[in-house]
């Protein structure tokens, strides 16, 4: 057992459960560049300890309610098959310079989907449009074809890459479902990710090389991590959830970009801190409005 894997798989962990993203593009680099894992080892490793991870936060949502299984159908039926696909045509052609492309487009694409939540936000509030809505996920009228192409493309890039299950199918799903509330987005994208997530990690096992030691260093801390972080993102309100979602796009976007470590981590810590001061916030106002309830006569 490593301890410091098993830290390190808590911070992924919180991360994954809380925005339902970050797992490869934050994992898989932690493994190579400060722990020293061969980088074929750490993807299919990476895979491994998602495909535990991801259904205890994705149990979480679904006690809560915050999970559209409609788009979960129709996502699964393309991202499953397409998956396992992907590794088949990564070692088919030999990967590694593929995947590094990918990766680096992935990349431009996250940073791209994090300016344009913040843009949009800022219209929208300027237009007094704000789209969260709780409860968006009864009335929200799913398109299947659309969604099926999400996850197809989504399969193919996660079973290339290990990167993909949470941050490129949420960008997709915002652009296509904008009205979507937060916590139902990453809520559905846990549950769709299981599966996704199995298919790509049994075809890595199949043809890579999973180092289960590793891995159950990194679940040991990943699961209690991603427990946390779904509890906290179910139940919190959007103008939460969102900022903390540009933050961990703009983090896993510079990853794959290859910028400086200390750059990622500022991302990460600034959604940190911006999600912490959102909610101590939030929690403040929601006492003094209940104070104020409290002290009004009655009738």
């Amino acid at each position: 057992m490593d301890w410091l894997l098993a830290l390190g798989g808590l911070g992924v962990g919180a991360v994954v459960g809380l925005t339902g993203m970050g797992g490869g593009a934050l994992m898989t680099p932690m493994l190579v560049i400060f722990f020293g894992v061969d980088p074929v080892t750490a993807v299919s490793s990476d895979l491994v300890v998602s495909l535990v991870m991801k259904p205890f936060g994705a149990g979480v949502h679904a006690k809560e309610g915050t999970v559209n299984y409609g788009l979960v159908k129709w996502l699964c039926l393309g991202s499953v098959p397409s998956a396992f696909a992907g590794v088949l045509l990564l070692n088919a052609i030999g990967g590694d310079d593929v995947s590094a492309i990918v990766k680096r487009y992935l990349g431009y694409a996250l940073v791209m989907a994090a300016t344009s939540m913040v843009v949009r936000h800022e219209i929208n509030r300027r237009r007094g449009m704000h789209l969260a809505v709780d409860g968006a996920q009864h009335a929200l009228r799913v398109r299947p074809i659309p969604t099926l192409f999400i996850g197809i493309v989504g399969g193919l890039i996660v079973g290339m890459t290990s990167v993909g299950s949470g941050s490129l199918i949420i960008v997709l799903l915002l652009l296509l479902y904008p009205s979507l509330a937060a916590g139902q987005l990453v809520g559905t994208d846990l549950v769709q990710a299981v599966p996704l997530v199995g298919a790509a990690a049994l075809g890595h096992m199949l043809f890579g090389h999973v180092e289960f030691g590793i891995a159950t260093s990194l679940m040991v801390g990943a699961i209690p991590g991603v427990l946390i972080g779904a509890r906290i993102s179910s139940r919190a309100p959007d103008h939460i959830i969102r900022p903390i979602l540009v933050f961990v796009l703009l983090a896993s976007g510079a990853k794959l970009l290859e910028a400086p470590n200390e750059l990622i981590l500022g991302f990460l810590g600034l959604g940190a801190a911006v999600g912490a001061a959102l909610l101590v916030r939030s929690l403040v106002l929601g006492r003094d409005v209940a104070a104020a309830e409290a002290a009004l006569p009655p009738g």
